[in-house]
């Protein structure tokens, strides 16, 4: 039996549609390939992106901004010392991109007006730093990235 050109093509065809769809359903069905959501609660979250952005332009508007460095120890925060650490409240969410089990949250509690989360925490990559604080009753949001060795 001879394959003539018409033929061929749609062989070419229905085999690279099943090379297709062979991928899109391991991925979908093997849990190696984790295909969450950034937020859980995408529309939830999208709602507030107004008060979000209010308390990010806090942030920038201070003249003296709190650091986030990456040290040999770990993440180091260091508030500038005009705060004064017993009227400052609130927590840092520490996000991984690549794998949400790493998440955590931590709270703000000042030692010599800088906070350090241990190495031990933290698996090499990149980490989403988010600092939610609240200073004499005005709330404030950092974001930075940030890389571990």
């Amino acid at each position: 039996m001879k394959i003539n050109w018409g033929t061929g093509i749609v062989i070419a065809f229905g085999l690279f549609m099943t090379f297709i769809l062979y991928f899109v359903f391991e991925v979908q069905s093997n849990s190696k390939y984790d295909n969450d959501l950034v937020v859980e609660e995408y529309y939830k979250h999208d709602s507030h992106f107004q008060e979000e952005m209010a308390r990010i332009q806090n942030s920038h508007d201070l003249q003296h901004k709190p650091s986030i460095k990456y040290v040999e120890d770990g993440v180091r925060i260091t508030f500038p010392g005009t705060f004064e650490s017993n009227k400052l409240e609130g927590n840092v969410l520490l996000y991984r991109p690549s794998n949400k089990k790493f998440d955590f949250n931590t709270q703000i509690a000042l030692t010599n007006s800088s906070l350090l989360i241990p190495q031990k925490k933290l698996v090499k990559g990149r980490w989403d730093v988010n600092m939610e604080w609240q200073y004499e009753g005005k709330k404030y949001l950092t974001k930075e990235v940030i890389y571990v060795n």
